[in-house]
């Protein structure tokens, strides 16, 4: 019996209704991102042990109906090998009178009789084997027809469990991106502007934003920032409102963008104007919706503005680049780094 055991069992089962329901709503951006972000990939980890449970049923399913395949055709090569004694024991029965058998069926004493004798235990006996064996491959397919049963039984049971898992976990998902989208909203920042749905500015999403080449980000992968004509990647740009309302906070006014995410044509243009000073098309943070071009104060070096980012923008996966402080100078540049927000 194949075990029902699979990865992703413990935590499909760890979010239940009732589990779910208790969770406390996150209260700030960078919570409800990472809660987006885990409740998406608990819904990834459900669906993929349900589908490795359903491949592995399936494959137990085939091995049993192979198995009884194979004993319903050794079965009938068994009776084609034996159906001649068999033939011949009934027959001797329906008609004892005749043939080499007739002696012992008259009774008479003498060696022809004990030959009959040996000749009829051993018909007997062959027609009792063949019985025997019968009886033991009909108990053998009955054995392998509970089994595969049972395995149907299990199947069902396992993918209604996962499958109510999965609708919990996917409502779950979709309560904690709908809480991010209208706390975005609150803070101006317009999820729907340009004719783009929500999704753009959610955070489960971003795969969808890495699959296409730098510099040629559809709209509909870019999430606006409060910062009117502005887009970043959704995970980059609910980070940097976060950051913004931290900075609006202690300076009394938002900061100032200048740039964020430039396609190809516009990286080809500013490398054009400032050769030596800007990334090669098609390599630039910016075309990836990953980088922002900064002022208000920010983009003066060692100024409050730009030493208050140095000091907090990591708390936000934000961060100024090694280069950016000499090669070339640029203290306006701020990127965002994904893995240093996964932390977060």
């Amino acid at each position: 019996m194949i075990s029902m055991a699979s990865p992703g069992t413990a935590q499909a089962r760890s979010a239940t209704p009732e589990t779910a329901s208790r969770k406390p709503d996150p209260v700030n951006l960078t919570d409800l991102r990472r809660e987006a972000e885990k409740s998406s990939q608990a819904l990834a980890d459900a669906t993929k042990a349900l589908e490795q449970r359903q491949a592995t049923l399936a494959k137990a399913d085939k091995e049993l109906k192979d198995k009884l395949e194979q004993l319903r055709t050794a079965t009938l090569e068994l009776s084609k090998v034996r159906q001649p004694l068999s033939d011949l024991v009934q027959s001797l029965y329906q008609v004892p009178s005749g043939g080499d058998m007739a002696p012992f069926f008259t009774g008479e004493d003498d060696a022809s009789n004990l030959q009959a004798l040996s000749d009829m235990t051993y018909l007997v006996s062959g027609r009792d084997e063949i019985l025997a064996d019968a009886g033991r491959l009909y108990q053998e397919q009955q054995k392998l027809a509970a089994e595969a049963q049972d395995l149907r039984a299990t199947k069902l049971l396992v993918e209604a469990q996962l499958s109510v898992e999965i609708d919990t976990l996917r409502k779950r998902s979709s309560t904690v991106v709908q809480s991010l989208s209208r706390a975005l909203v609150k803070l101006g920042v317009r999820v729907n502007q340009g004719g783009r749905s929500g999704a753009a500015c959610d955070p489960t999403k971003v795969s969808s934003a890495a699959q296409y080449p730098n510099g040629l980000l559809p709209t509909s992968v870019l999430c606006p920032l409060q910062q009117r004509g502005r887009e970043l990647r959704a995970d980059a740009a609910i980070a940097f409102v976060a950051l913004n309302e931290a900075y609006r906070k202690r300076f009394g006014k938002p900061m100032c963008v200048t740039d964020s995410y430039r396609n190809l044509a516009q990286q080809q243009a500013i490398f054009y104007r400032r050769p030596g000073f800007a990334a090669v098309p098609g390599r630039s943070n910016h075309g990836l919706g990953l980088a922002v071009d900064l002022c208000g104060g920010v983009d003066v070096f060692r100024s409050v503005q730009f030493n208050w980012l140095e000091a907090n923008s990591k708390k936000f996966g934000w961060m100024h680049p090694d280069w950016a402080y000499h090669s070339p100078f640029e203290p306006w540049h701020w990127e965002y780094d994904p893995k240093l927000g996964s932390l977060l």
